[in-house]
Protein backbone atom coordinates (compact mmCIF):
# COMPACT_ATOMS: atom_id res chain seq x y z
CA UNK A 1 0.00 0.00 0.00
CA UNK A 2 3.05 2.71 0.96
CA UNK A 3 4.82 1.39 -2.21
CA UNK A 4 1.71 2.22 -4.39
CA UNK A 5 1.25 5.85 -2.49
CA UNK A 6 4.71 6.81 -3.40
CA UNK A 7 4.24 5.74 -6.64
CA UNK A 8 1.51 7.48 -7.39
CA UNK A 9 3.11 10.82 -6.08
CA UNK A 10 6.16 10.30 -8.11
CA UNK A 11 4.15 9.41 -11.03
CA UNK A 12 2.08 12.74 -10.20
CA UNK A 13 4.96 15.05 -9.71
CA UNK A 14 6.30 13.83 -13.20
CA UNK A 15 3.34 14.95 -14.85
CA UNK A 16 3.20 18.27 -13.16
CA UNK A 17 6.10 19.15 -14.12
CA UNK A 18 5.90 17.34 -17.62
CA UNK A 19 3.05 20.46 -17.81
CA UNK A 20 4.82 23.20 -15.81
CA UNK A 21 7.55 22.71 -18.50
CA UNK A 22 5.23 23.06 -21.38
CA UNK A 23 3.51 26.28 -19.47
CA UNK A 24 6.82 27.64 -19.23
CA UNK A 25 7.55 26.93 -22.72
CA UNK A 26 5.90 30.08 -24.23
CA UNK A 27 7.96 33.27 -25.09
CA UNK A 28 7.12 36.83 -23.61
CA UNK A 29 6.00 37.67 -26.71
CA UNK A 30 3.53 35.48 -27.57
CA UNK A 31 0.21 36.65 -28.95
CA UNK A 32 -1.04 38.38 -31.86
CA UNK A 33 0.94 41.29 -33.18
CA UNK A 34 -0.29 43.88 -35.89
CA UNK A 35 2.00 44.42 -38.68
CA UNK A 36 2.15 47.77 -40.70
CA UNK A 37 5.00 48.20 -43.43
CA UNK A 38 5.67 51.05 -44.95
CA UNK A 39 7.48 50.96 -48.26
CA UNK A 40 10.55 53.13 -49.17
CA UNK A 41 12.30 52.48 -52.28
CA UNK A 42 10.86 50.28 -54.90
CA UNK A 43 7.49 49.29 -56.92
CA UNK A 44 5.74 47.51 -53.77
CA UNK A 45 2.31 48.68 -52.43
CA UNK A 46 3.06 52.16 -50.35
CA UNK A 47 1.19 50.27 -46.95
CA UNK A 48 0.33 46.70 -46.10
CA UNK A 49 -1.30 46.02 -42.78
CA UNK A 50 -1.46 42.07 -41.16
CA UNK A 51 -2.23 40.51 -38.14
CA UNK A 52 0.63 37.71 -37.25
CA UNK A 53 0.70 35.23 -34.45
CA UNK A 54 3.37 34.20 -32.46
CA UNK A 55 2.63 30.84 -30.41
CA UNK A 56 6.36 29.81 -28.81
CA UNK A 57 8.50 31.83 -31.00
CA UNK A 58 7.16 31.03 -34.09
CA UNK A 59 5.50 33.36 -36.64
CA UNK A 60 2.17 32.56 -38.41
CA UNK A 61 -0.02 34.18 -40.77
CA UNK A 62 -3.50 33.00 -42.29
CA UNK A 63 -3.26 32.79 -45.82
CA UNK A 64 0.35 33.61 -45.63
CA UNK A 65 3.68 31.68 -46.26
CA UNK A 66 5.40 32.83 -43.23
CA UNK A 67 8.33 31.32 -41.78
CA UNK A 68 10.11 32.90 -38.65
CA UNK A 69 10.65 33.33 -34.94
CA UNK A 70 11.17 35.53 -32.30
CA UNK A 71 13.95 34.86 -29.77
CA UNK A 72 13.24 35.63 -26.20
CA UNK A 73 14.85 38.50 -26.36
CA UNK A 74 12.79 39.86 -29.34
CA UNK A 75 14.77 39.55 -31.85
CA UNK A 76 12.42 39.27 -35.12
CA UNK A 77 13.40 37.07 -37.91
CA UNK A 78 11.50 36.48 -40.75
CA UNK A 79 9.88 35.54 -44.33
CA UNK A 80 6.62 36.71 -45.32
CA UNK A 81 5.86 35.86 -49.09
CA UNK A 82 9.24 36.21 -50.32
CA UNK A 83 9.63 38.88 -48.11
CA UNK A 84 12.19 39.33 -45.63
CA UNK A 85 12.50 41.47 -42.21
CA UNK A 86 14.22 41.55 -39.19
CA UNK A 87 14.70 43.95 -36.34
CA UNK A 88 13.39 43.93 -32.58
CA UNK A 89 10.24 43.54 -29.84
CA UNK A 90 10.09 45.47 -26.66
CA UNK A 91 6.93 44.80 -24.77
CA UNK A 92 3.91 45.49 -26.91
CA UNK A 93 6.03 47.29 -29.67
CA UNK A 94 8.58 46.86 -32.15
CA UNK A 95 9.78 47.96 -35.75
CA UNK A 96 12.91 46.99 -38.27
CA UNK A 97 13.39 47.08 -41.85
CA UNK A 98 12.22 44.59 -44.59
CA UNK A 99 13.28 44.34 -48.37
CA UNK A 100 11.58 41.77 -50.66
CA UNK A 101 10.22 42.28 -54.84
CA UNK A 102 7.47 43.52 -57.06
CA UNK A 103 7.30 42.03 -60.54
CA UNK A 104 10.76 41.59 -59.85
CA UNK A 105 11.88 45.37 -58.76
CA UNK A 106 13.59 45.23 -54.97
CA UNK A 107 11.52 47.03 -52.63
CA UNK A 108 12.45 47.85 -48.96
CA UNK A 109 11.12 49.79 -46.03
CA UNK A 110 9.98 49.46 -42.36
CA UNK A 111 7.71 48.41 -40.65
CA UNK A 112 6.11 48.69 -36.67
CA UNK A 113 3.82 45.71 -34.54
CA UNK A 114 2.04 46.39 -31.27
CA UNK A 115 0.51 43.75 -29.86
CA UNK A 116 -2.87 43.33 -29.62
Amino acid sequence: MRFGRIAAFCAASVFAGTLAASAFAQTPYDGNWQVTIVTKSGSCEPTASSMLTVSDGKITAPGANVSGTIGREGLVKVSINGAYANGQLSGNAGSGKWNGASGGIPCSGRWEASRQ
